[in-house]
C-alpha cells in the first residue's frame, strides 16, 4: 500500500497542468459538460474547450459542475476542432469504438506521459468525442496520438465525463513524475502540421503521384507516418524546403546551368 505521507508530499508540476486542454467535440448532454468540468478541477485542470456543443450554456451543466463553475465560465466555444487545437503542439484523440481503419492506439497512462512531457513548454489538447458516436475519422486525422481506455469487452460503454476523469487522473499522476530535463526537440503546432500535410498533398497531386479525386487512403498514411516521426521545428522546415525544391511547378533557380548547355560547352 502507498504510504499516505508519501502521496501527500508528492510535488506536482502545476505549470504543466495549466498547459493541458480538455476538448469536448459535439457534446450532446449538458450534464456531461458540467461533470467533465468537475472531473478536471478535481485533478487540477482548468482549460476546457467545447466544439459545437448541442446545448450550452445550460443550467444542467452548472448543476453537474458541483463547484467547478469557474472552469465552465472560462470555457471557450469553437465551431470546428481545427480552430480549437490549432495552437497545440500535440493533440491526443480518445477513441473507444472499433473502426475499419487501423489506428495506432496507446492507453491513457502512456498518452498522459507523452502529454506531460510536451506540456513542459507547449500546449497539449486531449480530445473527446460525442457520447453516441465518438470522434469522426476526419477529427482523429487532426490528432497525432490516439488513446483508448481499456474496458470490459462485453460492455465497452464509458460515459464521457467518466472518460475525462480517467484521463485527468493519469495526467495528474504523470505530472507528479515529470522529468526536469528539457524536451529533446521543439514541438510544432497542429496548425503547422496541417500546413505540412497540405503541402505534401499539393506536391503529390502536381507530380501526378496522387489522384486528387481520391486522396483519402494515401494521405491518411502520410499523416500517420509523420505523426509517428513527430518532427521538430527544424525538421519541419527541412521537409517544407525539400517539397518546394521537388515541386514540378517550381521555376528554375536563377543562375542554374542547363544540363544540355553545359555539355555543349564542353564539346
Amino acid at each position: 500500500m502507498t504510504d499516505p505521507a508519501t502521496a501527500e508530499n508528492r510535488v506536482f508540476d502545476a505549470a504543466r497542468l495549466e498547459r493541458l486542454r480538455i476538448v469536448l467535440v459535439g457534446a450532446q448532454h449538458p450534464g456531461n459538460i458540467g461533470a467533465a468540468a468537475r472531473a478536471m478541477k478535481v485533478m487540477g485542470l482548468h482549460d476546457l474547450v467545447l466544439v459545437a456543443p448541442e446545448r450550452y450554456p445550460d443550467p444542467e451543466a452548472s448543476a453537474r459542475a458541483s463547484g467547478a463553475d469557474d472552469v465552465l465560465e472560462a470555457a471557450r466555444v469553437y465551431d470546428t476542432l481545427d480552430a480549437a487545437i490549432g495552437d497545440c503542439a500535440l493533440a491526443i484523440g480518445a477513441s473507444a469504438r472499433r473502426r475499419s481503419t487501423h489506428w495506432p492506439m496507446v492507453d491513457a497512462r502512456t498518452a498522459a506521459m507523452r502529454a506531460i512531457d510536451v506540456a513542459q513548454d507547449q500546449t497539449v489538447a486531449l480530445v473527446f468525442g460525442r457520447e453516441r458516436s465518438g470522434l469522426e475519422n476526419a477529427e482523429l486525422d487532426l490528432c497525432q496520438l490516439h488513446l483508448q481506455v481499456p474496458t470490459n469487452p462485453d460492455y465497452r460503454s464509458l460515459n464521457l465525463a467518466a472518460a475525462v476523469q480517467v484521463v485527468a487522473y493519469e495526467l495528474r499522476m504523470a505530472a507528479g513524475d515529470a522529468p526536469e530535463a528539457a524536451p529533446a526537440h521543439e514541438p510544432v503546432s497542429t496548425a503547422d502540421m496541417e500546413g505540412l500535410f497540405g503541402h505534401w498533398q499539393d506536391v503529390l497531386v502536381a507530380s501526378g503521384f496522387l489522384d486528387p479525386e481520391a486522396p483519402g487512403v494515401l494521405m491518411r498514411r502520410v499523416r500517420r507516418l509523420f505523426n509517428r516521426a513527430a518532427p521538430d521545428r527544424t525538421e519541419l522546415n527541412i521537409l517544407r524546403g525539400a517539397l518546394r525544391a521537388l515541386d514540378p511547378r517550381r521555376r528554375p533557380l536563377r543562375g542554374a546551368v542547363n544540363a544540355d548547355d553545359s555539355s555543349a560547352d564542353r564539346g
